[in-house]
Order: structure tokens, then sequence, then C-alpha cells
């Protein structure tokens, strides 16, 4: 779906390929956990697994690729967990930021980035500057994020904008404040993990996204994995609140 377009408001072209997938990357404690290793084992190899889904995605011609890293609830984690993660994410920035660009892969993070620290920020900025101009796959990481979040967030920037706007706004006005508004809208959502479901994730966004669940664990989650759920995708109707009726007449 051309950026833009609401999927509540026009009827999206969609394919056979989607355009865009989000993902909720579940499970890489609990696979650490089967195998007697430290919960932060299995975020380590998860990161693995970034490498190839970023990498099956190009093969596929699959141009936005969002996953959910890190959300706004999970500062409730013990602290000792919450300390690795941010280790892991920086290091993670700072290896894998030049092999993106040489890849020509665009890399964005949304979410509120205030309360990581001032060198993850730093870190961020960089990636985001230096592959900004990248056009083989968008790939975005949502971190500390949150779906409310980000409507309340695009409700303020709208509302500074104009304070007569407010008073009568439409869709599409408050829509170029979200935080993915450079992106299509998803259509093909995945949760690994065996969790059925969105857990504050893209609220918004997901209004008419086709959802995937699966019990394989995050880590084991490979290009055979994505597959099949792009295999299930092809076979969906997507009617977008038409009758197939309709949808075959347009198509």
């Amino acid at each position: 779906m051309p950026q833009g377009l609401s999927s509540t408001r026009e009827i999206p072209e969609t394919g056979s390929i989607p355009k865009h997938i989000a993902i909720i990357m579940d499970g890489n404690g609990r696979w650490a956990q089967t195998r007697y290793m430290p919960r932060i084992a299995g975020h380590k190899q998860g990161v693995e697994t970034v490498r190839g889904i970023i990498k099956s995605c190009i093969e596929r011609n699959i141009p936005y690729l969002t996953l959910f890293a890190f959300s706004s609830e999970n500062w409730r984690r013990p602290t000792d967990e919450v300390t690795s993660l941010m280790q892991l994410f920086l290091g993670a920035l700072e290896q894998e930021i030049s092999r993106l660009h040489e890849n020509g892969i665009c890399f964005k993070v949304i979410g509120e980035l205030s309360k990581f620290e001032p060198k993850i920020i730093e870190c961020i900025r960089i990636g985001e500057q230096l592959t900004a101009e990248n056009k083989r796959l968008t790939f975005t990481i949502a971190a500390n994020y949150g779906g409310r979040w980000d409507i309340m967030q695009a409700v303020r920037k709208m509302m500074a904008q104009s304070t007569e706007l407010p008073l009568n706004f439409e869709e599409e006005n408050l829509a170029q404040y979200l935080a993915l508004s450079y992106a299509p809208e998803p259509d093909l959502f995945i949760r690994t993990g065996g969790e059925y479901r969105i857990s504050n994730f893209l609220l918004w966004q997901l209004a008419y996204t086709e959802l995937y669940f699966t019990d394989t664990l995050w880590p084991d989650f490979d290009e055979h994995e994505l597959e099949r759920a792009i295999q299930s995708y092809q076979q969906r109707e997507r009617r977008f609140g038409c009758t197939s009726e309709q949808i075959q007449v347009a198509g």
C-alpha cells in the first residue's frame, strides 16, 4: 500500500508478496531456558535470527520489515535482564550499522528514545543518518515502543502544529505524525513463541493486517518459517470490509 493511504479509508492494492512485514520476536528467553542457558543467550541467538530474516526479506523483494525489539512495558522485567538487553542492543548497533549500509538497507528506530542511555541514542542517530538514502529494504526496530504511546505522541504533535485543527481533524491529519508514517501499513503481522496477542504493538497500523501466530520460538524462526507465514498470507482473502464479490470485481 502506498505511503499515506489508510486501509480503513481506501482499499489498498495487494499482492501475493507482502510489502510490509511486522514481527514480534517472542521466545528468546524460553529458547535459552530449555537449553539450561541464561535468558540473555536466547536474545543473543535472536540477533542471529534477525540477520537471516533481513536476508530472506531482501531475497523476496519485501521492501519493509519492522521488528518489535523492546516494548515500553519491558522495563518491568528484572533489572539485570534489562541491563543485559541494553548492552546487547548497543553492541548490535555498533556491529551491524555498517553492514546494513553496505547492503543498501535503510535503518530506522521508532519509540520513545529518551529513556535510553546517550550512547545508544547516538548510535541510533548515526545509523539513521548513514543509511537514510538506501532503498533496498527499510528495516525498522521498535524500541521502547508502545502502540498507545504512538497514538498519544501523534496527537500531541498534531495539536502543537495547530490550535484549530484538533477541533475538527480527520484520520489523515493524525496519521502523518505516527512513528511509522513513512511506511505503508503492514500486510502481514507475525508473532513467534506461541502467544496470541499483539501486545500494544502498532495498534493503529494493524487495523487490516493479516495476523499469523506460530509456536516456533524466535531463535528457531528461519527462512522456511517465514515462507510458511507468507504462504498462509497468500491463502487469505483480504476484503477490507467489502464482500468477496466486490473484491473479485475490483481485481
